[in-house]
């Protein structure tokens, strides 16, 4: 897969307002399903099949800890929504630099 189709994953994952927010509370340190579930108005299970979206969108990994599974953010996808990201910047600062040097050269009169 490319990079872009990964990077249109992960910001479709991110689309929803409680996976955004799982995915801001891993930002701030790793955890289990059950302590996620306690953070949100959900289900453990519901908490699950959010983090399996995130999983697949490579915005997440997990990790076992005994019986628990420990999620943690994954740098993959948000490297691939950088880059993706990125080159709609360049491009639009190469569109800006090219409106510019178009624009007339107009001296201002004292």
């Amino acid at each position: 897969m490319t990079y872009r189709s990964n990077a249109i994953r992960a910001f479709s994952a991110l689309g929803d307002p409680t996976r955004r927010a799982i995915f801001e509370s891993l930002s701030q340190r790793p955890s289990a399903v059950g302590d996620l579930a306690l953070q949100f108005p959900v289900t453990r299970s519901a908490v699950s099949q959010h983090l399996k979206v995130l999983k697949e969108a490579e915005l997440v990994t997990e990790t076992s800890q005994g019986t628990k599974r420990i999620y943690k953010l994954d740098p993959r996808g948000l490297g691939a929504m950088r880059e993706w990201l990125d080159s709609h910047w360049a491009r639009t600062l190469d569109a800006f630099k090219e409106f510019v040097d178009n624009q007339p050269n107009e001296e201002i009169k004292k």
